[in-house]
């Protein structure tokens, strides 16, 4: 009976005493095993940068129109006409009676909610992009217009849904004196034992409504205007005024198709100070249409959008790119260019 012999290193073959030389399996699988991890890291690192970026450009972002954004929020909650000359009356009126940093009030809850929020919603789209890339076969290159909305859309809503709580605490802040709510925790308990917890999600379905068409609509303009740039103007990227100039016709196209669900979202939430029942997002806009009117009532503040707008997308967008760009430079060396 013949007997098969496999010794360490290489083969013994039967019968014509053919030795065959070393077959070296482990020289193949150390590449693989290697390159497993360090894929795993990098994949961190890109998720880690996305969310750090997107944090500080929600900050810097919000933290600059904070004035205009709480102007904005007291009239859209209120049966007042707005005008340029009434914004500009109310905002000195809160400057004199509650001082100067109360132009500010409410924009510690802006930053608890618009920290993750920015976070959220930029590390998600560049997650969708790169997810939708694949499914359509556009891995590595810009996606077509159709996949461009529905990663902004899905940002959009995957960040909203996770923080709208704090979205819901930001806007009674904004509306009620200080002598109200001392803090956000404050919010928080008084809202869950006055009007229960549901409240909290009071106006989340105009949110959410809201949301797809205003991300969809930002996201997908800013990557429309950098790529038909590069296709024009032979550089790779913009300049940090031009991303400044795109983000603000992101915000301003963005921010116009969604206002009235914005309006209907703000006074769902501050019902419960203000006297009002609002129970459903077409009861809402019937009652705001009645007594206000259709252009008065539901664009109401629009015009101070479009200053505050564009100059908060604006400023988020590029601050998220640049410091993407830093952060790769920090960890690959100045020869990478993003």
């Amino acid at each position: 009976m013949a007997h098969l012999s496999c010794p360490r290193g290489g083969v013994t073959g039967m019968g014509n005493g053919v030795r065959e030389g070393p077959v070296e399996f482990q020289r193949d699988v150390e590449p693989i095993t290697a390159r497993v991890p360090a894929e795993d890291n990098q994949e961190k690192k890109k998720v880690l940068n996305s969310l750090m970026s997107g944090a500080l450009a929600g900050a810097v972002a919000k933290t600059a129109v904070a004035p205009l954004d709480r102007t904005k929020i007291m009239f859209q909650v209120s049966s007042k006409r707005f005008s340029a000359k009434e914004a500009y009356r109310l905002i000195y009126h809160t400057y004199l009676k509650e001082g100067f940093w109360s132009l500010w009030r409410g924009n510690s809850a802006t930053m608890v909610r618009v920290i993750p929020y920015a976070a959220i919603q930029f590390c998600a789209h560049e997650e969708y992009k790169q997810i939708l890339g694949n499914y359509y076969g556009f891995q590595g290159k810009a996606l077509t217009p159709f996949p461009r909305f529905i990663a902004g859309s899905l940002a959009g809503t995957t960040a909203a849904m996770v923080t709208y709580p704090l979205d819901m605490v930001r806007a009674r802040m904004a509306v009620t004196p200080k002598e109200m709510y001392s803090s956000i925790v404050h919010v928080f308990i008084r809202i869950s034992r006055e009007e229960g917890l549901k409240t909290l999600y009071r106006g989340f379905t105009p949110t959410i409504l809201g949301v797809i068409p205003y991300a969809g609509l930002s996201f997908f303009t800013y990557e429309t205007l950098k790529k038909v740039h590069a296709e024009h103007s032979g550089r790779a990227q913009p300049s940090p005024p031009e991303r400044l100039l795109f983000g603000a016709c992101a915000g301003l196209i963005g921010q116009s198709a969604s206002y009235p669900l914005d309006v209907v979202r703000r006074r769902m939430q501050t019902a419960g100070v203000l006297g009002h029942t609002y129970s459903s997002i077409l009861l809402t806009m019937h009652d705001i249409v009645r007594e206000e009117g259709l252009v008065r009532g539901l664009y109401k503040g629009l015009s101070m959008n479009w200053v505050k707008g564009p100059i908060a997308v604006g400023i988020s967008f590029t601050t998220f790119d640049l410091t993407q760009i830093l952060l790769r430079k920090l960890q690959h060396g100045p020869g990478l260019d993003s």
